[in-house]
């Protein structure tokens, strides 16, 4: 059985890392199942928040591991991890602590596209 065969069938967390060594992460809202925001997790990041319960990503502009809501306080507790089929992307079911966005917004989604321009997304 092929490595990618053993991800898709397997009940064995084996993450595919890409070459950079890290996978996709969609964090959802626990409650109301929003994007909250999209960011990358290496296997330290992964481990810290398996370990932890609160959400760890890897910043790629500052090359290192973070916790999110280190300074802030606004953290993520993670309540459910699913990964997909090849297990190279994860969604991260979590209960925010404030505002997810390091600009204060609920979500780092909070603007739709229009045409060519950018509008706050209606509540």
């Amino acid at each position: 059985m092929s490595d990618s065969d053993q991800r898709e069938t397997s009940r064995t967390l084996n993450p595919k890392y890409d070459d950079r060594g890290l996978l996709s992460a969609v964090v959802l809202d626990l409650a109301t199942k929003d994007v909250l925001m999209v960011a990358f997790m290496n296997a330290e990041a992964l481990e810290a928040t398996l370990e932890s319960g609160e959400a760890h990503f890897y910043s790629r502009s500052r090359d290192t591991l973070w916790k999110k809501g280190e300074t802030s306080g606004n953290i993520l507790k993670v309540d459910e991890i699913q990964v997909d089929c090849d297990q190279d992307a994860f969604v991260l079911h979590c209960s925010p602590v404030g505002p997810t966005c390091h600009t204060g917004a609920r979500s780092c989604f909070y603007r739709v596209v229009e045409g060519r321009t950018l509008q706050p997304v209606k509540t």
